[in-house]
């Protein structure tokens, strides 16, 4: 199923400074029934969202109305713990689009990319600052460029790595058999070539 495309992408973030993120804070193993990609968003990060008698924990992040965007800015090793690709359905289900640490686990970050979700990583100090400057104002607008690879807010920006080929696919939108597809005239060229 192939995404929406991606260049670049300007909006609030919303801040979330801890370290050590796991697949099981940002999606419950309880919420994993479901088949389908949709309705992870509601459960999201969903016991830090909301106390034991269901109600909203006021002071978390994604409860303050101050916060709002596609950008999700969090601490240090981001979507550690399990594999399970249910992590990146949720972050996408919710609304974010990128998610911005120092560190990601090599399979979130896989799950995430295969999953319209690109995380971006930035140096400690980037981050740092980053989360600073949301924090104090959270109207802080923080540019993402992908064909370019860079992330800005204010006078601060840095360059990001990507695989090329994820890269190729988050610009136009593609899934993995979205991609092959798209060389569909070439894989004939060849065939025809090599007949």
């Amino acid at each position: 199923m192939s995404k929406d495309k991606f260049t670049t992408l300007k909006t609030t973030a919303v801040p979330l400074p801890a370290e050590n993120i796991d697949t099981d804070q940002i999606i419950p193993a309880r919420f994993l029934k479901a088949t389908t990609r949709e309705g992870f968003g509601n459960n999201l990060f969903r016991d830090w969202r909301y106390d034991s008698n269901n109600q909203p924990i006021k002071d978390f992040a994604l409860n303050n109305a101050a916060y709002s965007g596609k950008i999700l800015v969090a601490g240090k090793n981001f979507g550690c713990g399990s594999s399970r690709e249910h992590a990146a359905w949720s972050i996408y289900d919710y609304g974010f689009r990128v998610v911005v640490s120092s560190f990601f686990a090599d399979i979130f970050k896989n799950n995430a990319l295969n999953n319209a979700v690109l995380p971006v990583v930035v140096s400690d100090e980037f981050l740092k600052g980053l989360l600073e400057a949301i924090q104090k104002n959270p109207t802080t607008e923080v540019t993402v460029d992908l064909p370019n690879q860079t992330i800005s807010y204010g006078n601060q920006n840095q360059k990001f790595e990507i695989n090329a080929y994820k890269k190729e696919c988050l610009i136009n939108g593609y899934d993995d058999i979205d991609y092959l597809l798209s060389l569909n005239k070439e894989i004939r060229e060849f065939d025809v070539a090599h007949s």
